[in-house]
């Protein structure tokens, strides 16, 4: 049996190629949408495509309501049949999601209005049943996940970024460009209207979301395999129901600073400037792009990969060894962003964005923050104490709310960005208070904090005594930095894998 590490580590990689080179694609249309040289969006339209994104965020959570992780944990239990428990935590997910499309087309427009959109119910619509896609889709792909099958899985994310991206380029890199520069045709004339706007972003992903939904279809034939157990039912949402609370004040943590720069904004700037705030914060957000989609590449290998491994002698022992690497990894992301900030704000291009860069290295130690969050979490989930975990996320929610209702007024979106990593600071020390009383695992503190803290110090070095050197010089140096900071993280790790070698 080989190296378990290694194994998460491969499994990481493999889904990583596809879910970090998928968002990573993903990701490159925000320059794409902001371009100043043409077909862009301005701040305040931009601001619209971030808000909406956070609903959809909050939106699928709040649909698929836990059932990812409890189908891992009871299709890998002895006492169900793994075939029964996917056919009928998927037709559950099923129902559920069509009754929230029909809802939301009764009530489109009273959701526009809400939404500050009255003349745009399409927003709506179209949302409704791209999160309702995704929902059910989403089932059908933990089903590829549990069975290790990576490559289809990679081939299902992949084909709706390539989707979603050949829609957005053209629709606003063909249509919009041209239609705008007085070049129009016959097939711009068909399918472009330039009142839809940023609505077009939409679409893309309604088609790309259906797309994705359909390639999933032979998975989701498999439910004719086995049983719809209505028994199966009760424990189930006994499991989920707290991590859907867990799921909601999560994302309520990750995006509600997003909703809330609208409206507390709003009355005392105007709706214009308060959406061009909000816009500007967003694309400044989506810089932390390599921890974010390095933690999410991580967590479809670890879940799975915790689960498979609870039963194991030494399980904890290598949880905590995972846990000293994760945070290595991650600070070094947070190093390599901040150190080469004046080569990533590109990733921007279009300068009146440009006064939101300061935020970048507090949403990337934030990050960071809810990467450890992630690692610490599988205690309640291991130990079926999921409402405990609920609690912890509901705790950090309110954190979330009352940091940003204080903190949004006066500082703007620098007090949003706080907020987040106030946020995800305290659910880590509860969680890891939780999970030492009731799942301890010897984790290594001196080492953990070591590793964040050497980060902190390398990047205010950078920023207060290097910030004001010529460009290559800085670049140099700060790669020196990053170099440091590896070498020191080999030297800790190196010995005692040498230790253990010699003891066996």
């Amino acid at each position: 049996m080989g190296n378990p590490i290694k194994k998460l580590a491969g499994q990481t990689a493999v889904y990583g190629l596809s879910s970090i080179l998928g968002r990573f694609l993903n990701y490159l249309l925000t320059p794409y949408w902001i371009n100043e040289g043409g077909g862009g969006f301005s701040t305040d339209q931009f601001g619209v495509i971030t808000e909406m994104y956070a609903y959809v965020a909050f939106l699928v959570v709040f649909l698929t309501y836990g059932m990812e992780t409890t189908y891992f944990r009871y299709a890998s239990k002895d006492e169900y049949e793994s075939k029964n428990v996917y056919s009928t935590i998927l037709p559950t997910v099923i129902f559920s999601s069509v009754g929230f499309i029909i809802i939301s087309l009764l009530f489109s427009q009273g959701i526009a209005n809400w939404l500050m959109y009255p003349d745009h119910s399409e927003y709506v619509i179209w949302f409704a049943i791209i999160v309702g896609f995704d929902a059910v889709s989403s089932i059908p792909l933990a089903y590829l996940r549990k069975e290790n099958r990576a490559k289809k899985f990679a081939v299902v994310n992949l084909g709706n970024v390539v989707v979603n991206i050949g829609l957005n380029l053209f629709f606003i890199g063909y249509c919009k460009t041209n239609f705008e520069a007085g070049n129009s045709n016959w097939l711009i004339d068909l399918v472009y209207n330039p009142e839809i706007g940023v609505g077009y972003v939409f679409i893309a992903n309604l088609v790309a979301s259906a797309f994705k939904l359909i390639v999933v279809l032979p998975e989701m034939y498999l439910v004719r395999a086995g049983v719809f157990v209505k028994s199966y039912l009760k424990p189930f949402f006994k499991y989920s129901i707290p991590l859907l609370f867990v799921g909601l004040a999560g994302i309520v943590n990750e995006t509600l600073d997003r909703v809330l720069l609208k409206r507390i904004l709003v009355n005392d700037v105007g709706l214009d400037e308060a959406m061009s705030q909000l816009g500007i914060y967003g694309a400044n957000y989506k810089l932390s792009i390599v921890i974010t989609l390095f933690i999410q590449a991580y967590r479809y290998a670890a879940e799975p990969f915790f689960f498979a491994k609870e039963k194991e002698q030494n399980s904890k022992e290598m949880y905590s060894k995972i846990m000293n690497y994760f945070v290595v990894v991650v600070s070094f992301l947070f190093l390599l962003v901040t150190g080469y900030i004046d080569l990533f704000k590109y990733f921007i291009p279009n300068d009146d964005f440009w006064e939101g860069l300061k935020v970048v290295p507090i949403l990337l130690l934030a990050n960071v923050l809810l990467g450890v969050y992630y690692n610490l979490s599988i205690w309640y989930k291991l130990s079926h104490k999921t409402g405990y975990g609920a609690l912890v996320s509901i705790m950090g929610a309110i954190v979330t709310i009352g940091l940003n209702l204080a903190l949004i007024p006066s500082m703007g979106y620098y007090g949003a960005a706080w907020a987040t990593f106030f946020c995800y600071l305290s659910m880590v020390v509860v969680s890891y208070v939780l999970g030492q009383k009731y799942y301890p695992i010897p984790y290594n503190l001196k080492r953990i904090s070591s590793y964040s803290l050497l980060a902190v110090m390398f990047f205010l070095i950078s920023e207060f005594l290097l910030s004001h050197l010529e460009f290559p010089i800085k670049l140099m140096l700060n790669t020196v930095i990053l170099l440091v900071y590896l070498g020191i993280a080999y030297i800790f790790e190196r010995p005692k894998k040498q230790l253990n070698r010699k003891s066996l």
